[in-house]
């Protein structure tokens, strides 16, 4: 036998566990959210979504065990063919697709439908590795920084194009991964400054004190600082271009963003404005969670769950079921599984000999990371609702297959990563 094939001593044990004691838990909690106590339910009853999670854990586990079993330089050498093939069906999507929930994202198969946006992840990090990994790659060159934000910009633009905001976003944590390859972290400083300003423009209520704020700074940094021209001069340019960010952030919110994202942003703001309107999935979610308490209400007896107080309960707000049935016990646990699951994909990509190999390693843990901090943010009023899943718990298949394929890739390279001959 190949050994390309034989990987059941090498495959990481501790991160497929990892991955079991999730799924699990999951599926639990997707029960929970749709269980009726007069209706005698049971797990297994294919009529709900519990049932039908189970059929897509039974499907992820063929499909992880697929992975395994083909060869490693499979997933580098066909990258920029099965690219290219999600490409074509994110642009036929809003062509053929069917609308689920506000957005068309999906293409129906029978009673089923696929969201081809999720299996874009785990194709956008292989293209994404592809190229970091391509001999004679360096960061420091312009036209790879631009190569490297097209591969990820053309997905998410045709992802906008489904009005699928949330997932769209997620592939701004491409960025994370280029600035591990060596990208400046100019960037991302800036992006982090603009950000702060948005939010602070947000939260003042005239930006006038804000221009009066930023004018003072700048008086104190050319006073206390050298009276050189050059620097007054990209100071000022500086201030004058924050103000700018200032006074356009209300034409943004105005003119620019749709109705529901504008309520989104004032629910994030100031939720009780409207508890009966747009805060109310915030505010629901955070009063489903808050009264579970330490230890929580117990299993199948959450009030909030049972009265469907909080919409789209076994999707984008599973974690609510988790806080009122389990407490705050039970989410420091789910929390503790995925911050472990997160560090062991860290230590699996840093180990890789190869590029390849640990650009998407990386690009795995930054996926996972920014849905696990967005959806959880988002349910306690830290973010804004933008609907992106939680990895393993929230009940889909599309989500629950993209998910798996991500971090069995990562753990097939993983496991051979001792024959790889690319050197770094």
């Amino acid at each position: 036998m190949r050994r390309d094939y034989d990987i059941s001593g090498e495959i990481d044990w501790t991160t497929v566990l990892l991955y079991m004691a999730l799924v699990a838990l999951g599926w639990v909690n997707v029960f929970a959210a749709v269980y009726d106590d007069s209706a005698h339910q049971s797990i297994f009853d294919l009529s709900l979504n519990s049932g039908r999670q189970l059929m897509f854990i039974s499907a992820s586990i063929i499909i992880a065990f697929a992975i395994t079993i083909v060869d490693m330089r499979f997933y580098e050498t066909f990258a920029y063919i099965l690219y290219g093939i999600l490409l074509v069906l994110l642009f036929l999507v809003p062509i053929i697709g069917k609308e689920v929930g506000g957005n068309k994202a999906w293409i129906g198969i029978g009673s089923f439908g696929v969201q081809p946006s999720e299996f874009a992840k785990f194709v956008t990090a292989l293209a994404v590795a592809k190229y970091i990994g391509t001999v004679g790659f360096r960061m420091d060159n312009l036209r790879n920084q631009a190569m490297l934000f097209m591969i990820i910009g053309l997905p998410m633009g045709l992802i906008l194009l489904q009005k699928d905001t949330g997932t769209a976003l997620v592939f701004t944590s491409f960025t994370l991964v280029f600035f591990r390859e060596g990208m400046s972290p100019f960037l991302l400083i800036v992006g982090l400054c603009a950000a702060t300003i948005f939010i602070l423009t947000l939260l003042v209520p005239n930006p006038i004190y804000l221009h009066i704020a930023i004018g003072t700074i700048l008086i104190f940094l050319i006073v206390a600082g050298k009276k050189k021209f050059k620097r007054i001069a990209l100071l000022t340019l500086g201030a004058l271009i924050i103000s700018g960010v200032i006074q356009s952030v209300d034409y943004v919110v105005k003119d620019v963003l749709k109705p529901h994202q504008q309520n989104r942003i004032k629910a994030l703001i100031n939720p009780d404005a409207d508890p009966l309107g747009f805060g109310w999935n915030v505010t629901q979610s955070k009063i489903a969670i808050g009264s579970g308490g330490f230890f929580g209400k117990g299993f199948l007896h959450g009030t909030q769950t049972k009265f469907d107080f909080v919409p789209e309960q076994s999707t984008d707000f599973i974690f609510c079921t988790i806080g009122e049935e389990h407490g705050f016990v039970g989410s420091l646990v789910v929390i503790g599984l995925f911050i472990a699951l997160l560090l062991r994909v860290l230590f699996l990509a840093e180990r890789q000999k190869n590029r390849f190999a640990r650009a998407y390693g990386y690009s795995v843990a930054c996926i996972f990371f920014f849905h696990f901090a967005v959806n959880i943010g988002m349910t306690i009023g830290l973010f804004p609702v933008i609907g992106i899943p939680l990895p393993f718990f929230s009940y889909g298949g599309s989500a629950l297959w993209s998910f798996t394929i991500l971090l069995f890739i990562l753990l097939k390279l993983d496991a051979h990563r001792g024959q790889v001959l690319q050197r770094i």
